[in-house]
């Protein structure tokens, strides 16, 4: 076991809701670490706090880049070449920010997130209500 999450109780039930959580939440999960990052990293920058700036927009850049690569262009299409698109210029407006140490390009960064944030939430509570009544069918 991990010496960090032995010591830490909070870390453990992080890393056990991680481990056990379905592939719709994780992705909620990323959508809001990347987020609260991207806020993060903004309110560093108009602190002039370049380190803490700069350690969150590597950690949004991160989560552009999973959402990139979990990506399965071969199921989904337009649909998965459009958020590609939309995932890397993201990524690529937080490299932007992060070297110019300019918060408004996290302000569109944020924007997004959260739009399509809502948009997976609202779709995972649909696909969950048509399987409860499929199985209640």
């Amino acid at each position: 076991m991990n010496p960090t999450l032995a010591n830490n109780p909070y870390a453990q039930y992080q890393q056990t809701q991680i481990e056990t959580a379905p592939p719709e939440r994780l992705l909620l999960m990323l959508y809001d670490g990347a987020i609260r990052f991207c806020h993060t990293a903004k309110i560093a920058m108009q602190n002039k706090d370049v380190k803490t700036a700069n350690a969150n927009c590597i950690k949004v850049q991160n989560i552009l880049t999973e959402l990139m690569v979990t990506l399965r262009m071969d199921v989904g299409g337009d649909l998965a070449r459009n958020l590609f698109d939309l995932y890397e210029y993201m990524r690529n407006q937080t490299i932007q920010a992060n070297m110019n140490k300019d918060p408004q390009p996290l302000e569109h960064v944020m924007a997004h997130l959260k739009e399509l944030r809502e948009a997976w939430a609202q779709a995972a509570k649909n696909v969950a209500a048509l399987k409860a009544a499929q199985a209640t069918a």
